[in-house]
């Protein structure tokens, strides 16, 4: 049997978002070999993602020319983590290959996905979340004269309408459930931070409304229209071709709990915990960014760079990024805190309504079970494609479950990609079948 190779590096870091560039610039100084992985085409990662459709900020085009220039960097695009096959040693797999990669330290900058919440309708075609959307669009999804609704809450929804509207979309609501007073709040203390500031007044638009909230999708075959339910129980129905909701961010954890990194709650849900200088509770292992508790890419910059220059030893350069830190987190802290979800979000989904996409599992099934495994074992919730990484964290919001544990592979792979293991592989039953 072929062995999958074995390839070699000072320093891996998994994610080319901010946190990862990073992370990866501030450790390339000391000279160690770095390896920066990524499943996207390109470096930065979700919020900085490139297409036909992106206009990509300054500060993105320069830590993307800043790591082509560095020797020591390499980036391998296009590339996910499959499973750990030993201490210090993950399998990847790309379009071609599959690979081993050993490492002395690793820097964790996995991102965040986005909390998507059940409700009548949203399997309807045509309904995305609000950062798919923003995505879809960079990727060059045209929706020039499209009506399209927004909903949920967070500042992403604003940013997730004005990509649309740049794209010649007609944006006809922006649907913020947090409260006007709570969003206001949160405004009038932006003096502390200008440039998130100045970043908010250039997204905002008379669509916007706050209070309000998605109840249903509607439409035959595509969605047709929106409903929405005003906080003084008015019902507004709105004709469109595209609704984008997105209640939030969720961390991407998995790959740290893989590899034994503790959790810690952060603001409702599980987040890698770090020290400090953003270490793990494993040794030579750090994490930075939305992984760690979702704050925005200013403070993943700080927390990547504090990372990279941890990994290394530097850690003078460490203390010092604190204060930036800390004012960052202060920032996190007050945006979670403001757009808070309202508890009657947990009731969105009627009985009939699919909570498990993959699976067809919808919420009367799981109302009556008593926690994840047990829906699993009943169900099958969790057990399709996306492994749970949608409705494990729907039914954590929805019924208070604790979210469900990741199994290898972390991602769907090739069987030529696990027969090609050594035999001693961790993951060796799977090839086999077991």
């Amino acid at each position: 049997m072929n062995t999958a190779s074995l390839e070699h590096c000072d320093l891996l870091v998994i994610g080319a978002g901010p946190a990862g560039m990073a992370a990866a610039l501030a450790a390339a100084p000391s000279g160690a070999s770095i390896v920066v992985i990524d499943d996207n085409p390109v470096p930065g990662g979700q919020i900085w993602r490139d297409g036909p459709g992106a206009d990509l900020p300054v500060a993105a085009l320069q830590r993307r020319n800043a790591m082509a220039r560095c020797a020591n960097i390499r980036v391998v695009s296009g590339t996910k983590v499959v499973a750990a096959t030993g201490p210090h040693e993950l399998l990847l797999e790309n379009a071609e290959r599959g690979w081993r990669m050993g490492w002395q330290q690793l820097i964790l900058c996995t991102g965040a996905r986005e909390l998507l919440l059940p409700f009548p309708g949203w399997t309807l075609p045509g309904v995305t979340g609000a950062g798919a959307l923003q995505a879809l669009v960079k990727s060059g999804l045209p929706v020039a004269g499209e009506r399209i609704v927004v909903a949920g809450s967070g500042p992403l929804l604003l940013a997730a309408a004005a990509t649309a509207r740049k794209a010649g979309a007609q944006v006809l609501r922006i649907a913020e459930q947090a409260a006007f007073g709570a969003v206001a709040g949160f405004a009038l203390r932006l003096a502390r931070w200008p440039g998130k500031a100045v970043q908010s007044l250039g997204l905002l638009s008379t669509a916007y409304r706050t209070g309000s909230h998605i109840t249903e999708a509607t439409g035959q075959g595509r969605v047709a229209s929106a409903r929405l339910r005003r906080a003084d129980g008015t019902v507004e129905d709105i004709a469109c071709e595209r609704i984008a909701c997105g209640f939030g961010l969720v961390p991407n954890t998995e790959l740290g709990q893989l590899l034994g990194c503790a959790l810690t709650v952060r603001h409702g849900v599980s987040a890698l915990a770090v020290d400090a200088s953003q270490a793990t509770s494993v040794p030579g292992i750090f994490a930075a960014g939305e992984n760690t508790g979702v704050g925005g890419s200013e403070r993943a910059l700080v927390q990547g760079a504090m990372a990279g220059h941890a990994a290394v030893g530097n850690l003078a350069a460490v203390a010092a990024l604190q204060p930036q830190l800390a004012s960052w987190q202060d920032f996190a802290d007050r945006l979670h805190r403001h757009f808070a979800l309202a508890d009657g979000l947990r009731q969105l989904a009627a009985p009939d309504t699919l909570v498990c996409r993959c699976e067809d599992v919808a919420q009367a099934a799981l109302s009556a079970r008593s926690g994840w495994t047990d829906a699993k074992l009943h169900t099958r919730c969790g057990m399709g494609a996306c492994q749970g990484r949608v409705c494990g964290a729907a039914t954590q919001f929805m019924f208070g479950w604790a979210t469900p544990a990741p199994r290898v592979p972390l991602s769907p792979v090739r069987v030529g990609t696990l027969t090609a293991l050594h035999s001693n592989s961790p993951i060796e039953d799977i090839a086999h079948g077991v």
